[in-house]
């Protein structure tokens, strides 16, 4: 079992960064995946940077250039920094996390954090 806590949501003007953190409180199930999504309201749930094991990353194309996905290992928290926010990115942001258990895989979800990005 994994459990994600997240911290670093909050209000920001355009142009404004915001880090956010995704700490999981165990390093002994390995992760096959680490990312973060997000949800709008009346909008489907969009994945916005992810990372592999190997530390390849992916990123929406909307964030691209602006959002960088990182990790630190030692403390099994992945970060999303987020620079030059815009209003269309306000949305509650989920970190995302898939434990590899074995006999199979297992989605974690955090509870989710907000952003609100002021004009």
């Amino acid at each position: 079992q994994v459990q994600l806590t997240e911290t670093g949501g909050g209000l920001v003007q355009t142009g404004g960064s915001l880090r956010l953190s995704c700490a999981a409180s165990t390093s002994s199930i390995p992760f096959t995946f680490m990312g973060w999504y997000r949800q709008a309201p009346g909008k489907a749930r969009e994945q916005v940077a992810g990372m592999s094991p190997s530390g390849r990353t992916s990123y929406h194309d909307s964030v691209k250039g602006r959002f960088t996905i990182s990790r630190d290992r030692a403390k099994n928290t992945v970060f999303l920094q987020m620079n030059g926010l815009k209003t269309g990115d306000k949305a509650v942001y989920l970190c995302k996390v898939t434990g590899d258990h074995g006999v199979g895989f297992r989605a974690y979800w955090g509870q989710g954090t907000k952003v609100t990005v002021s004009a």
